[in-house]
């Protein structure tokens, strides 16, 4: 889309007054991503994670989190990256987010965290329609800063289509009651 495009509604939450973003910055298969800083409740190192036989390949496991047992999710699916491997970078970032009307709790798999920064708005547009690699339904924005994109995924929509049994994808699997 061309950059003077709007955005639709669900791409612009969390915009404060002044068209700014604050934003949790993260790689994976280096590129990097973002997602909204107030959503994030804290960044660990590895911690264990216990594998679910037959979850589904984006959400494959279970970690204790302050005595809760969360999903971990692996973005790195969802993007059609390979699954993400284990480095001293490598980090679980805890969000909150609300799934389907409730507050879930999901670790993250990141390679790296790099840091917590600004997004203009007017730097922002909508992912393209033809030319990506990864769905573009996936994706609320594409942020440009210092010649570089960030990507910011819509965690909503990645773990929806989860949700509907897809096999790349399944948050909903481990937040049912």
């Amino acid at each position: 889309m061309p950059p003077d495009e709007p955005m639709s509604e669900e791409q612009t939450g969390g915009w404060d007054q002044n068209d700014h973003l604050q934003v949790l910055t993260f790689d994976m298969q280096g590129e990097t991503f973002a997602i909204e800083a107030g959503l994030v409740r804290e960044i660990l190192d590895h911690i264990p994670e216990t594998p679910v036989p037959g979850a589904p390949n984006m959400v494959g496991g279970v970690v204790n989190f302050r005595g809760r047992v969360i999903p971990l999710a692996d973005l790195h699916m969802a993007f059609g990256f390979a699954p993400a491997k284990e480095s001293l970078d490598s980090r679980v970032v805890v969000i909150e987010f609300a799934l389907d009307g409730e507050s879930t709790l999901v670790g993250l798999k990141a390679d790296k965290v790099n840091e917590v920064t600004i997004l203009e708005k007017a730097s922002t547009e909508s992912a393209p329609r033809v030319g990506m690699r990864w769905r573009q339904d996936f994706i609320r924005c594409l942020a440009k800063r210092d010649g570089d994109f960030i990507v910011v995924p819509d965690l909503e929509r990645v773990f929806e289509v989860g949700s509907k049994g897809d096999k790349a994808a399944g948050l909903n699997a481990f937040t049912q009651h």
